[in-house]
């Protein structure tokens, strides 16, 4: 298997998945957002972090602020910083009007709160988000490069950029966000990214990293041959 340096964490909202991927020590961290809590059935939002905030305790969990006003999210910033040290509240790089959340982003980070900074899909945006950050408090800035490539562009020469434009920001990691697939873990180290969000399917398949092809070859004829087998297939 390939040596991995860079910081592997679980994306999603399912609470026995989450506790037991802490328990097996199999992530060095948990991402959610709205999106996976409302697919995960999570009806509650508070509830439902405290209860994995009361499991996992030692390492960094990112809950999203939900409203799309700049005071409340300010407000929902404040509050979800109070549950527990080892948080990163992420903000939206901008909310639904387009409006970039910058001057939050700067007053928050400001007072010491670790910032997860979300829904990145430029470099530009990036910049701008580097101008609002402090060197010596905890940040993530996360970089969408998964659905950059799903519009056909390749994202490796923007995250190499992202990753000279953080550099001079010593406590701020780049989080390749959305992988599709394996090999993105490998890209985004490659990369310079300090972390990679995967969802259960891709850890299932880190196995895989660095097996020899031509035994995966004949374990997928192996497969074609018992499967045809079972199924009693006569021509």
């Amino acid at each position: 298997m390939k040596d991995l340096t860079i910081k592997i964490f679980a994306d999603g909202a399912n609470k026995d998945d989450m506790i037991a991927a802490s328990r097996s020590k199999s992530v060095d961290g948990f991402t959610t957002n709205p999106s996976l809590m409302r697919k995960a059935g999570v009806a509650d939002y508070e509830k439902f972090a405290k209860e994995v905030l009361a499991e996992i305790k030692d390492v960094f969990i990112s809950f999203e602020v939900f409203s799309d006003e700049i005071d409340q999210m300010e407000r929902e910033a404040r509050k979800i910083a109070s549950w527990g040290k080892n948080i990163h509240v992420k903000i939206p790089v901008q909310n639904t009007k387009g409006i970039f959340t910058g001057p939050l982003i700067k007053k928050l980070h400001a007072e010491g709160i670790p910032l997860n900074i979300t829904a990145i899909l430029t470099v530009e945006q990036v910049k701008n988000v580097a101008s609002c950050l402090r060197g010596d408090v905890p940040s993530i800035v996360s970089v969408f490069a998964g659905r950059v490539a799903d519009t056909g562009v390749d994202p490796i020469s923007a995250m190499k950029e992202c990753a000279k434009i953080l550099k001079p920001l010593p406590k701020c990691e780049l989080l390749w966000a959305s992988s599709r697939e394996v090999l993105n873990i490998i890209q985004a180290q490659d990369c310079g990214c300090h972390i990679i969000t995967v969802t259960n399917d891709i850890i299932k398949k880190l196995s895989m990293l660095g097996k020899d092809l031509n035994e995966l070859s004949l374990d997928t004829v192996k497969t074609f041959f018992e499967d045809s087998t079972k199924s009693g297939f006569k021509i």
